[in-house]
């Protein structure tokens, strides 16, 4: 039986024990991992998200260039240098590269997040927890589970993608000489193949760690946040039309739900994202020799050229960017789950 089938079975059970009374609080019925038809799931997921990464990839760009920037610069001049000496070109450096790595780690992402969920789910469930608690525990077990799987395969490709960005980047060329990698890339294959000449394998996981320690915790709490915060949201939308949640309320819950549990966590990890860019894209120079920069080295020029403060470059367009990447990834995302939920017999 599906987790959503176990908790509908649940409420049944509870409600068919207390009146029927219009402070019932209803949720939609979970659309499970064994109802979706997987081929439609992943062709229309991969159309979907693509479309949704083309209309947020130049806010990544200002994120990326504040964070690795010696000094701090504000979202509008970056936009206006970048408008001026690259052109339209220049907000979507690195997107290809980009474009190419979301799909197959968005597969990853989906399908870990899932199974996860449901067998999590099934399993507290069972165990007699409170749908709110199940709920929370399942999401927040499914996130972690899946942003782990997600960087198996993203993080080459934000090493390579976020090289292509910050290339051109003037201040970086003024501030920074010798310190940021000094080859030039052509393109994303170009960058691949100097990356791997240059530093190996190793060099396309540059960060990896860092990053596990990023978005793991990051995506436990957000999933876990976007169910407790659902649920409270409709707990509140009890007086609808038969107790019945109509697509655009829906559409309106999730989108304020996924908002709610964006903020804190751009909020708390932060430093730590600031921090994994920098070991990502910059190098060093020791002896006249190129070296990947160390987490210590990476701290360290942090706090000189700004304090702790200068851990929150690039806050602002991340925080956007979050927020607006996770309405609409959230609202894209059940969305593609009711279109691709098989036909019952």
């Amino acid at each position: 039986m599906s987790l959503g089938a176990l908790m509908e079975e649940k409420r049944r059970a509870t409600t068919s024990s207390s009146s029927s009374s219009s402070s019932q609080v209803h949720m939609s019925n979970d659309i499970d991992w064994q109802m979706l038809d997987k081929s439609r799931f992943f062709i229309l997921g991969a159309a979907l998200f693509s479309g949704v990464s083309t209309a947020l990839y130049p806010i990544v760009v200002l994120k990326t260039r504040q964070q690795v920037s010696p000094t701090r610069v504000s979202c509008a001049n970056i936009s206006l240098a970048i408008a001026r000496f690259e052109g339209l070109r220049g907000f979507y450096k690195g997107f290809g590269t980009s474009l190419l790595g979301t799909i197959p780690a968005r597969a990853l992402y989906m399908t870990a997040l899932e199974i996860t969920k449901s067998s999590v789910g099934q399993a507290t469930v069972r165990l007699g927890l409170s749908d709110t608690t199940a709920l929370a525990v399942a999401n927040g077990a499914a996130g972690l589970t899946s942003a782990v799987a997600a960087q198996v395969v993203w993080t080459p490709i934000d090493v390579v993608s976020q090289r292509l960005m910050v290339q051109g980047d003037l201040s970086l060329s003024k501030h920074l000489p010798g310190v940021m990698n000094s080859c030039r890339y052509r393109n994303g294959f170009d960058a691949f193949r100097k990356i791997l000449y240059t530093d190996g394998p190793r060099g396309f996981y540059r960060g990896f760690g860092i990053s596990i320690l990023t978005y793991a915790p990051s995506n436990a709490v957000w999933w876990a946040s976007y169910s407790l915060a659902q649920k409270s949201i409709w707990s509140r939308y009890k007086h609808s039309q038969d107790h019945k949640k109509d697509a655009g309320g829906s559409v309106v819950v999730q989108a304020l739900s996924a908002a709610t549990a964006s903020g804190c966590s751009a909020l708390v990890t932060m430093p730590v994202h600031t921090i994994k860019t920098r070991l990502q894209v910059l190098d060093t120079e020791e002896n006249g020799r190129r070296r990947a920069m160390t987490v210590m080295q990476s701290v360290k020029s942090l706090m000189k050229e700004g304090g702790f403060g200068a851990c929150y470059r690039g806050l602002g367009p991340r925080w956007v960017s979050m927020s607006m990447s996770a309405t609409t990834m959230i609202t894209t995302y059940e969305f593609l789950k009711r279109l691709a939920t098989k036909k019952q017999k």
